[in-house]
């Protein structure tokens, strides 16, 4: 197993290229479930997750090859309706799989899904949005079952107790697509990555509309063909080099990204003083003269994403004063906080909210990965941390940054990987 091993102290500068979307191919790629004609996806990240859910659609009856971030994907004769407990444990947007495979193959028998430990989050919202379509489900021996001889179009309210769900909004969009009539999804996830799923759906031939907005309304057809797309820009990955910008005083360009999606944590940056120039497609990101302590509370997007919560806090740990940062998407998704406060940050936590006072300097120290977005929040803490940092458990890390590591040595970040 490798860690990471960062010399921190280094004021970042140059390009980076956003890679695509994680969060945006995962439920693209359980899509073709819903076809047995061809499907060619570009920009697809080169990540552990990727390969998760290639893995699995090669179980279920597929052929998938990954070449230079271009996906092939085709049918067997050989379908299969199990998803099994191995492959879905490891990574929980394989429970996507559920609809397509449902609304298809009249079947499917999915894993309880797995992947990082950011607390409760339950699968409850996906299970009420496919029986709403017809289903019948049952649970047994951690195995969700579900079977239908055909979906029926419904109203379907995905409204959950800390907002709506991406991954069950693109559940249930998936399974109407080949469902009778006209179903309509209220409270649904207004995430660009659910757009960019019902892009491709309508690219197959589905009649999708409002995606993008709280109600989605979807009209069954008989069938859908293959299809090409293009995975857009993954934000969180952006948003992760736009602090590395200012964590390290830095001054980065950053490339391949759409600004649009960015929007709230470009506000808050502007807030702690960041220099933002934009291009269509670019950002350059420095600091302006000093920052500033800044309070964030994450919510549903277009709120601020539960996904740069962790990197926004490392940044917060190094600047003046006292910020809160409140948890309102996954409330102890606050792991990172006993290890930020081993590099010497000063951070306490209360319910949801994490109480921070700045600090002139973290000190490197050897640390450990609990989740995805935490590993990242390791990462940026140790590119400013006095002497070296090792961060452990980098396979984390592997799920959801592609070559990260590469990209900010060519930033000139000292960091490297060792074996544990």
């Amino acid at each position: 197993m490798d860690k990471l091993v960062i010399e921190g102290g280094i004021k970042l500068k140059g390009e980076v290229t956003v890679s695509g979307s994680k969060n945006a191919v995962l439920p693209i790629l359980a899509a073709t479930l819903l076809t047995d004609e061809p499907c060619i996806i570009r920009n697809a990240p080169a990540l552990r997750d990727t390969n998760t859910m290639l893995k699995i659609l090669r179980s279920l009856g597929k052929n998938a090859e990954f070449d230079k971030g271009i996906v092939f994907i085709s049918s067997t004769k050989h379908a299969n309706f199990i998803a099994d407990y191995k492959l879905v444990s490891t990574m929980r947007a394989s429970f996507c799989v559920l609809g397509p495979m449902l609304a298809k193959l009249k079947k499917a028998k999915v894993s309880l899904p797995g992947g990082c430990i950011i607390g409760v989050r339950p699968v409850d919202l996906h299970l009420k949005g496919i029986k709403s379509l017809g289903a019948d489900i049952t649970v047994e021996s951690g195995y969700v079952l579900a079977k239908a001889n055909y979906l029926k179009g419904n109203y379907v309210y995905l409204g959950g107790v800390y907002g709506s769900s991406v991954l069950a909004t693109d559940n249930v969009m998936m399974a109407a697509t080949l469902a009778r009539g006209r179903t309509v999804i209220e409270s649904a996830a207004c995430e660009p990555e659910v757009a960019d799923l019902a892009e491709f759906l309508i690219k197959m031939g589905a009649k999708i509309k409002g995606h993008g907005t709280p109600t989605i309304e979807i009209e069954g057809v008989k069938q859908l063909r293959g299809a090409e797309h293009t995975i857009i820009p993954d934000r969180i990955e952006a948003g992760t080099m736009m602090l590395a910008a200012l964590i390290t005083k830095g001054d980065i360009t950053i490339k391949n990204i759409r600004f649009e999606h960015l929007g709230a944590l470009i506000d808050k940056l502007d807030e702690a003083g960041a220099s933002v120039m934009k291009t269509d497609s670019s950002i350059r990101m420095r600091l302006k003269n000093k920052l500033n302590a800044i309070n964030v509370t994450t919510l549903p997007y277009p709120g601020f994403p539960t996904d740069m919560q962790a990197q926004i806090m490392s940044l917060m740990s190094v600047t003046p004063g006292i910020s809160v940062i409140t948890e309102k998407i996954y409330p102890d998704r606050f792991m990172h906080v006993a290890e930020l406060n081993r590099m010497g940050a000063r951070i306490q936590r209360e319910g949801p909210h994490a109480i921070v006072e700045g600090v002139k300097q973290l000190s490197g120290a050897p640390v450990m990965a609990s989740d995805l977005r935490a590993s990242a929040c390791l990462v940026l803490a140790g590119l400013v941390a006095s002497g070296k940092n090792s961060v452990s458990r980098i396979y984390h890390l592997e799920r959801g940054y592609e070559n990260i590591e590469e990209k900010l040595r060519g930033l000139g970040a000292k960091i490297w990987r060792e074996k544990e």
